[in-house]
């Protein structure tokens, strides 16, 4: 069964250190500590395809202080430091799909054969307990950058709580890494499973629905609403199935399954460039690469995951 990227990596977190800057300085002191730097989301990766820890003393973090602490890997303080301001010329295009950055920065102070890449394009090759942290670092330093002013009053803000908080100064007001609810749903209809894709995806990229949680809305009323909206189709027996940190910039994909009451579909094409049914014995094909229209979900998300579920018998 292919694993869900981002999720359960057995980082333990320790909020109670965040809020003493004391502590937090003794641990990025240890010669355990170890700092996994970004450029513009961007993870620094090794020649191994794996991230690149590197010691807090590392010229790459001169002039910086990276004190954003994530976590506890096998008991060693793991911390993450952004080099957005880094002055670099782009080396490339836009990759042709439209969805994912192709391109390589190379930093002249880091390690020999490294380079920041997309963490698209490595989530399934990093250890978990890696996915876990860049997930943590990407969501918490992308804030940073999107957050540098108070949305009260409009100040400049300041890391506090070891950059899991912003404050502000002039209006002594705290703000916080916020994260967006995302439903994504299996929708059934006996031996049919209802998939779709986006106008900018992949060519013959096809997955699950998706679609954000609204105010005030709980996680049921989203999957029949969502489905409804962009298909159509009338959909219940709704049930949580499992979830996944989506990095992209900060949600959380909540995997549900429901019931169709029947196959026809209308769809919104401002939302959806097509939807279909497939049936389980298709998809089994589509998953093997045998299809010559369809693709199958990305490697290491959820849609991955509880679409082979289905596949395989396992989600009735």
């Amino acid at each position: 069964m292919p694993r869900i990227a981002f999720a359960g990596g057995g980082i333990v977190r320790r909020p109670e250190f965040r809020n003493n800057s004391e502590t937090v300085q003794t641990m990025l002191n240890r010669p355990d500590s170890r700092v996994l730097a970004f450029w513009r989301g961007k993870p620094l990766i090794g020649p191994d395809s794996q991230c690149l820890w590197l010691d807090p003393k590392h010229k790459l973090f001169a002039g910086l202080d990276p004190s954003v602490f994530l976590g506890m890997q096998s008991d060693a303080p793991r911390f993450a430091a952004s080099i957005a301001d880094w002055d670099n010329e782009w080396p490339g295009t836009q990759s042709t799909s439209g969805m994912l950055d192709q391109t390589r920065q190379v930093h002249p102070e880091a390690p020999q054969n490294t380079a920041f890449v997309n963490l698209r394009s490595v989530m399934t090759t990093i250890n978990a307990a890696d996915a876990e942290l860049t997930a943590i670092a990407k969501a918490l330093l992308d804030w940073h950058e999107n957050h540098r002013f108070c949305p009260r009053c409009g100040s400049r803000t300041e890391l506090s709580y070891a950059g899991w908080q912003l404050y502000c100064n002039e209006c002594k007001s705290n703000h916080f890494c916020r994260t967006d609810p995302v439903v994504i749903m299996l929708v059934t209809y006996h031996n049919l499973l209802l998939i779709g894709r986006a106008h900018f995806w992949p060519t013959g990229m096809h997955s699950l629905l998706a679609g954000f949680i609204e105010p005030g809305e709980t996680i049921e009323t989203a999957v029949r609403r969502e489905t409804l909206e962009e298909t159509g189709v009338v959909v219940s027996h709704v049930r949580y199935l499992a979830s996944q940190p989506w990095p992209f910039p900060a949600s959380l994909m909540i995997g549900c399954r429901a019931k169709a009451s029947g196959t026809s579909l209308r769809i919104d094409r401002h939302e959806l460039e097509c939807a279909l049914w497939v049936s389980r014995e298709r998809m089994a094909e589509i998953f093997a690469g045998r299809d010559a229209t369809v693709k199958p979900p990305r490697k290491g998300s959820i849609a991955e995951h509880m679409t082979m579920m289905w596949v395989k018998g396992q989600i009735h």
